[in-house]
């Protein structure tokens, strides 16, 4: 991002308020991030923070669960699950619920596609791999949270592990340096 010459930072600052806020307004509205970022803030605010984590649940659990005529398939489905998370934390800056739901995202993968997960072979490979990856990366980002969100997310973080472990991508977790048990 260009930074602003003195000189014209300082006539910036001299501008009539009104000029400053139909400016301000003009470039807000063209960064989409950065007005949602800004309408979650200003506008809904915190409390709303636990709508949109259940609204994500509820989009997490319905397409898992359903018939997918390839591993591919499934993995098309959790990759763009996985970029919504990432969005929500990217405007909510809600670490603790990216993890949260990634750990939802990926059990539920396990619990309700076990076909999918059985074997490592040809078709099952790049969704295993992808599943090893995450499980991995959602583990590091844990370690980063406050030590009183780890107490929350133990349960399910050792659900998740041992739906690793039990399955065909065990050896890709293996690779990855993924704990058997995760040391809150």
């Amino acid at each position: 991002m260009p930074t602003l010459s003195p000189d014209l930072r300082k006539a910036l600052l001299n501008l009539p308020q009104k000029e400053k806020d139909q400016l301000l307004i003009r470039l807000v509205s063209q960064d989409a991030v950065l007005t949602e970022q800004l309408a979650y803030r200003l506008l809904e605010g915190p409390d709303a923070l636990e709508d949109r984590r259940q609204a994500l649940r509820t989009q997490i659990d319905d397409p898992v669960r359903g018939f997918h005529q390839t591993p591919n398939d499934l993995l098309v489905i959790v990759r763009q699950l996985q970029a919504r998370i990432g969005y929500h934390a990217k405007i909510t800056g809600d670490a603790f619920g990216e993890v949260e739901l990634t750990v939802r995202l990926l059990s539920r993968v396990f619990e309700h596609q076990p076909a999918a997960v059985a074997r490592l072979h040809g078709p099952t490979q790049p969704l295993l791999q992808h599943l090893a990856r995450r499980t991995h990366e959602a583990l590091r980002q844990a370690d980063k949270l406050h030590p009183d969100y780890h107490v929350e997310l133990a349960e399910s973080v050792a659900r998740l592990l041992q739906h690793v472990w039990q399955s065909a991508a065990a050896p890709l977790a293996r690779e990855l340096g993924v704990p058997r048990q995760w040391e809150a």
